[in-house]
């Protein structure tokens, strides 16, 4: 599987630990792929179901929980505008909301809910290390929250798609108007991607802003 990769910016990239980048602590494309993050098995539904309920715009982050069935349990959003943010504090703001919407599941011996994390940004499907960074965060939330890392999941302006995973599709968008929950979703037409692709079904909007 081959990731694209978005300009280098000025500073360098930090390795999966973290380190000195513009992001600081943050995941890269061959970290995460081995991580072995979960398939989901519709994100075509998760993606609508996420757009339709909480309407996102660029900057902003849907955390989403999955049941054993892969059924929303919870969900929130929340706009995230901080240029010198980093895996640390994308870790807060997801653990804040989560600690909102849902009991933590850390007397749990294994995890039987999973968080994927929507971001609707700006620019293409490339990785970059806004996304790094978003991807470390969510890895750091979940298992403080007692869940499992599921997908990341990103909207621009060309659709959707999973990093990792190699599916996507072009709507919705960053510029899509969100549907009616309960809506058949017409046919998403195929997107070439460098990136990925994954997850479920939705039931509950649980909005944190």
């Amino acid at each position: 599987m081959t990731f694209g990769f978005a300009p280098p910016s000025t500073t360098s990239l930090t390795t999966a630990t973290g380190g000195a980048s513009r992001h600081g602590r943050l995941l890269e494309p061959a970290a995460w792929t081995a991580a072995g993050i979960p398939l989901l098995r519709n994100p075509r539904e998760v993606v609508s179901g996420l757009h339709s309920r909480h309407s996102p715009v660029p900057s902003t982050a849907v955390i989403a929980v999955l049941g054993p069935e892969e059924q929303l349990v919870a969900s929130a959003s929340f706009v995230q505008r901080s240029v010198s943010a980093d895996g640390w504090e994308y870790r807060n703001a997801l653990l804040s909301r989560l600690r909102r919407v849902l009991p933590h599941d850390l007397r749990r011996r294994t995890p039987v809910r999973t968080a994927v994390l929507l971001y609707c940004r700006e620019g293409d499907e490339r990785w970059t290390e806004e996304d790094g960074a978003w991807m470390w965060g969510l890895r750091d939330a979940c298992t403080l929250h007692g869940l499992r890392c599921g997908a990341y999941i990103t909207l621009t302006r060309g659709g959707w798609q999973v990093l990792g995973e190699g599916r996507g599709g072009r709507r919705p968008s960053s510029e899509s108007r969100p549907q009616r929950l309960g809506d058949t979703v017409a046919e998403f037409a195929p997107l070439a991607l460098h990136t990925g692709g994954g997850a479920a079904e939705a039931l509950r909007r649980t909005a944190a802003r």
